[in-house]
C-alpha cells in the first residue's frame, strides 16, 4: 500500500510544513536498482587496526571512493567504524568520538556500520564489556540518524576477519540499497566460510530455490527478487491460490507446485519435484504463514493448532526431509520468515507469536546440523510491512504503526525479499543461526 504521507513530506512545501509543525519527517529510502552504484558518496573507514587497513584496501578494489581520514564538510555515503581489537571500554573513546565528528557530514540515506567482535568469545571481563558496549552504542546511534540513514553492525567471531567472505558480504548488503529498511541490527560472522559472487548483480546464478507461500505479498516479492538475482525457482502455495501462483511462476519463468505444506509428505513432494526438474535443490525459503488472531482468553483449539501447524510444524517436517535428502547437500541454504511478533510479542497474537518464536528457536538449533554439510540457516523477522493485510488495519492504527520505528515509515515486501536473497547467497555462507530484523528499528518492544 502506498504511503502518501512519506511522499508528501519528503520535499518542498510538505517537508517545510512537517518541520514547522513538529510532525514525523520520513524520507523516500534509497533502495536497490540494478546498475546503480553501491553507495552514493565517499566511504570513511575509521579505525587504526590492521583489520581496518585490510578492509580499506579491499573496498578500494570495489572501486569505492575510500577515505581513511575525514575531510571537513565533505558529504559521506558511509562511515565504517572498525573496532575489532577492543580490550577495554576505555578503548572506545578515541575511535567513536573521532567518527562522531563526521556524523553531521552524512548524506541522505547514508550508512553507518560497525565491525567488532562477539562479546561471548571474550575471556576477560573488560574485553567482553567493551565488545558488548558496541551493541548499545550502535543501536542508540541508529535512533539518532536522520534522512533515511541507517546504522547496523557486523560481529566477528574468533577466527573471522574484517575481510572474511561473509563479513564482506554483510558489509556489501548493509551499505547497499538492499538494506533500506534494516536498521539497528547486527549480523554475526561465525566462520570464514562463504564466497563472494563473480557477478554482483546475479549472486544466485545457477541456484535452484523453493519459495513457499509464493502466490502473493511477501512471497511473490521474494520470488521476483530471487529471479532477478539469477535463481531458478519452484514456487509453492495452496491449491486455492493456484491462479495467482501460476501468474507469479510465469512472471519469473519458474514452476508452480500446488501443495498444502502442512501435509506430512510435503517435504518429500518438494524434494521429488526439485529432483525431477533440476536434479537438486540449493535454497529453501520458508515464507508460508497464516494468522488467526484472538485474545488468549478467547482462543480456541482450531485457531491455535492451525497457526502452529502451518507456521512452525510444517517447517520442522520439511527441514527434516531436506537434511535427510541427497538432493540437498551442496552448501544448502535455508531462510525462514519469522516476525518481530515472535521477539517482542503482540496483543491478540499469542498463537502467531509462539509460532514465530518457534521459528527462531528452530533456526538456531538447526545451524549445527546443516553446518555439517557446509550449509546455513537463518531467519528474517519483518516488522510493519506494507501488504494487503496491513492495508486492512484501521487508518489511525496503521499510521501510528508506520511511524513507530527509526525510519518513521513502513517497509515494503521487497525489503524483506532483499534480506532473504542475501542470506540465501554464498556471500552469507559464514552466517548461520542468525535472526535479521527488517523493521526499520522498531521503537517499542524487544
Amino acid at each position: 500500500m502506498s504511503d502518501k504521507y512519506t511522499r508528501l513530506v519528503s520535499h518542498g512545501l510538505g517537508k517545510d510544513l512537517a518541520k514547522r509543525l513538529g510532525l514525523p519527517q520520513p524520507v523516500v529510502l534509497r533502495r536497490h536498482e540494478p546498475g546503480r552504484p553501491l553507495i552514493d558518496g565517499p566511504v570513511l573507514v575509521q579505525g587504526s587496526t590492521g583489520g581496518a587497513d585490510e578492509l580499506a584496501a579491499t573496498l578500494l578494489d570495489w572501486n569505492l571512493d575510500v577515505r581513511r581520514h575525514a575531510i571537513p564538510k565533505e558529504k559521506l555515503g558511509a562511515i565504517i567504524l572498525v573496532l575489532d581489537e577492543l580490550a577495554h571500554p576505555g578503548d572506545l573513546e578515541k575511535p567513536v568520538l573521532t567518527a562522531a565528528a563526521s556524523l553531521r557530514d552524512l548524506a541522505p540515506n547514508a550508512r553507518v556500520i560497525t565491525m567488532s567482535r562477539t562479546a561471548g568469545s571474550a575471556t576477560e571481563p573488560a574485553t567482553a564489556a567493551a565488545r558488548q558496549g558496541v551493541d548499545g552504542l550502535l543501536r542508540s546511534l541508529a535512533k539518532e540518524l536522520r534522512a533515511g540513514a541507517t546504522g547496523n553492525g557486523i560481529l566477528l567471531a574468533d577466527g573471522a576477519r574484517t575481510t572474511s567472505p561473509a563479513a564482506l558480504g554483510a558489509l556489501r548488503f548493509f551499505i547497499s540499497g538492499r538494506s533500506a529498511f534494516v536498521d539497528g541490527q547486527f549480523l554475526t560472522v561465525s566462520s570464514g566460510a562463504g564466497q563472494l559472487p563473480d557477478d554482483v548483480e546475479k549472486p544466485l546464478a545457477g541456484k535452484v530455490a523453493v519459495v513457499t507461500g509464493a502466490a502473493r505479498g511477501i512471497g511473490a516479492a521474494i520470488a521476483r527478487t530471487l529471479y532477478r538475482d539469477g535463481a531458478t525457482l519452484i514456487l509453492v502455495d495452496i491449491p486455492a491460490a493456484g491462479e495467482h501462483l501460476a501468474a507469479v511462476a510465469n512472471e519469473v519463468h519458474g514452476t508452480a507446485l500446488q501443495l498444502d505444506i502442512s501435509r506430512d509428505d510435503a517435504g518429500q513432494r518438494i524434494i521429488d519435484h526439485a529432483a525431477a526438474r533440476h536434479g537438486r535443490l540449493d535454497i529453501m525459503i520458508h515464507n508460508a504463514g497464516i494468522t488467526r488472531d484472538k485474545l488468549l482468553a478467547n482462543m480456541d483449539a482450531g485457531r491455535w493448532n492451525s497457526v502452529l501447524a502451518v507456521n512452525i510444524a510444517a517447517q520442522l517436517r520439511i527441514n527434516e526431509a531436506l537434511l535427510a535428502s541427497e538432493h540437498f547437500r551442496d552448501s544448502p541454504r535455508i531462510v525462514s520468515v519469522a516476525s518481530t511478533s515472535g521477539i517482542a510479542g503482540n496483543r491478540g497474537q499469542t498463537n502467531y507469536a509462539a509460532s514465530k518464536a518457534g521459528v527462531i528457536g528452530m533456526v538456531r538449533a538447526t545451524a549445527a546440523l546443516i553446518g555439517e554439510r557446509g550449509g546455513s540457516i537463518n531467519a528474517v523477522a519483518p516488522g510493519f510491512i506494507e501488504t494487503e493485510m496491513t492495508a486492512r488495519i484501521p487508518f489511525a492504527t496503521r499510521e501510528v504503526a508506520r511511524r513507530l520505528n527509526s525510519l518513521q515509515q513502513g517497509g515494503r515486501p521487497g525489503d524483506v525479499a532483499e534480506a532473504i536473497a542475501f542470506l540465501a547467497s554464498d556471500a552469507a555462507g559464514g552466517i548461520s543461526g542468525e535472526v535479521l530484523r527488517v523493521c526499520g528499528q522498531n521503537l517499542v518492544g524487544a
